[in-house]
């Protein structure tokens, strides 16, 4: 049997607002979401991911805007749609099963009314029981499981019912990281087997680029950036979203000269009469300070005796699986973390640090992050 959904729902989302008090939780969001779309919003606590989910969801009422999800308004001028009456459904991070029902009967509760038969109904459980792995559970009660198991349980009663769309609100945060990675693989791909769209929360970055069609950054209540994993990392829209999706060191730079249509060279403040180019998403003017982003991906690492690179010195190293991944500072003071590599340089080493001007940026480090 399969799980996939009648259709997927597209939403539209026009200046969205909401107030609690003197507090703006939403700033005046707008997005478009397709039919079929994984979308991911990212942000910092009080960024107003949550706020927005809620809204969606029919959880909270917003102060003005408009939402439509398939086509149909559920919020505006011309009323408010209940949230059962919307056509989703939601994964929440505390897993919100009913404690008196067992695990199957808490899968089945979405199918209530469906106008499937019971043989029908009984099926697409017993399915959807097998695919999230927890068909040995069945007639287990949610005070016996654990995280994990809970939130299978979770999953599977969203996809149980046959919606177009599926709000996930930050459903791997309660998880050790074992359990996380295995649920996060799970979730996106049941999730786009069912055909539904999905717009799923949560503040940890390399979840959002792992999971997400689209993600969607927002800070302060406004959505600073809507694009797709690889240019929100490799283009990021301003300092806030660069810093906020990953750097390995920022540092202050002289502008020196433009290079390229969106390169610039920037003198390194911490050796002397050495510069690199970097990605610049705005126009800068030479002479002109900024900042410099460096990602962690951006830096390699050479022998100390080597030609390349600027020289710096191993500070810290850590194993992780993979390689290895260093701290290292250049200059003296500028520190550069995550420095990953196959070769484990020992602390104390004298290396040579060489970047990478895609995955450098540089900008105006105030702009955007208020």
């Amino acid at each position: 049997m399969s799980v996939t959904s009648s259709h997927a729902a597209g939403v539209s989302i026009r200046e969205l607002t909401k107030t609690f008090g003197d507090k703006n939780a939403l700033r005046g969001v707008s997005l478009d979401v397709a039919p079929g779309t994984f979308l991911v919003l990212l942000g910092p606590s009080g960024s107003g991911k949550t706020t927005l989910l809620r809204c969606l969801a029919g959880i909270e009422r917003p102060t003005s805007g408009v939402i439509e999800i398939d086509r149909r308004e559920v919020v505006g001028p011309h009323g408010f749609v209940a949230p059962e009456k919307r056509g989703l459904a939601m994964v929440f991070q505390d897993y919100a099963l009913w404690p008196h029902l067992s695990v199957r009967k808490n899968v089945a509760f979405p199918l209530v009314r469906s106008a499937r038969s019971k043989l029908e109904r009984a099926s697409r459980v017993d399915d959807l029981l097998e695919r999230v792995g927890i068909a040995h559970l069945a007639e287990y009660y949610p005070n016996q499981l654990s995280g994990g198991e809970q939130q299978r349980v979770g999953l599977a009663r969203a996809l149980a019912a046959d919606v177009g769309l599926i709000l996930f609100d930050e459903p791997l945060s309660n998880l050790d990281a074992d359990r996380r990675e295995q649920l996060r693989i799970e979730i996106a791909t049941l999730t786009r087997a069912a055909g539904a769209t999905a717009v799923y929360i949560t503040h940890d970055q390399s979840e959002a680029f792992a999971m997400a069609d689209q993600v969607g950054v927002l800070n302060h209540g406004e959505l600073v950036q809507l694009d797709t994993p690889e240019n929100v990392y490799r283009r990021p829209s301003s300092a806030f979203v660069a810093r906020f999706t990953g750097v390995a060191g920022e540092f202050s730079v002289d502008v020196l000269h433009r290079c390229a249509p969106d390169r610039y060279a920037v003198a390194l403040p911490f050796v002397a009469g050495h510069s690199i180019e970097a990605v610049a998403l705005e126009r800068l003017v030479p002479g002109e300070s900024a900042s410099l982003f460096v990602r962690a991906s951006a830096v390699g690492l050479q022998p100390g005796c080597s030609s390349d690179g600027v020289p710096a010195v191993v500070r810290d190293v850590a194993f992780s699986g993979r390689g290895y991944e260093h701290a290292v500072s250049v200059g003296g003071e500028t520190m550069l973390t995550k420095v990953y590599s196959k070769t484990r340089y020992e602390r104390g080493s004298n290396v040579r640090a060489c970047f990478d001007a895609a995955e450098c940026f540089v900008m105006n480090p105030v702009k955007g992050s208020q």
